[in-house]
């Protein structure tokens, strides 16, 4: 075989290699670009560092910034009316103090509270008027002063497509560095 001819081949093979590898890549490239969408459907995370907690944020919710005193934020899903507002602040006098004021803050609101429980860390209750169901979680912070909590609002229309999204709020909120 000429020598022209060889070398000719083997490129002609070189570049089928390359072409080859690069079909792979360049599907994985498409399948990146086509999924990206979906991708912006995990939860993101926000971190409070003036009271030191956390809490991941669900898809579809849009934060509109921290707070002027950097005590917390509010997020926002405007297609389900649907909001989460997360904070921190120091007790008055005991978390459970806190807590038994922020149950009586919203019964005297004109909620009805269908669910409530609590431990020395934590506190939590639910509550429904009208069409509108919120949920609040209380935390006691590592200072022993302070305290983080979240409410979520939501129509009671949304009960079950929020159900997964108060079970992750719950399982992600915790205090930071303890």
């Amino acid at each position: 075989m000429p020598a022209s001819s060889c070398s000719d081949g083997l490129a002609a093979r070189g570049f089928a290699a390359q072409s080859g590898a690069m079909r792979p890549a360049l599907l994985l490239l498409m399948l990146l670009l086509l999924a990206g969408p979906a991708w912006a459907q995990y939860w993101t995370h926000y971190a409070n560092a003036r009271f030191g907690y956390e809490i991941d944020v669900p898809p579809g919710f849009e934060g509109g910034g921290e707070s002027a005193n950097g005590d917390g934020q509010m997020f926002y899903n405007l297609e389900g009316a649907q909001g989460v507002t997360v904070w921190g602040g120091y007790f008055s006098d005991s978390f459970e103090q806190e807590a038994a004021a922020a149950l009586a803050a919203v019964s005297t609101e004109n909620w009805a509270i269908s669910a409530q429980s609590s431990t020395p860390y934590w506190a939590a209750f639910a509550a429904q008027r009208d069409h509108r169901i919120i949920q609040q979680r209380m935390i006691a912070l590592c200072d022993g002063a302070s305290y983080a909590a979240f409410r979520a609002e939501y129509n009671i229309a949304e009960l079950s497509r929020m159900e997964p999204v108060i079970d992750g709020l719950v399982r992600s909120f915790q205090p930071l560095n303890c």
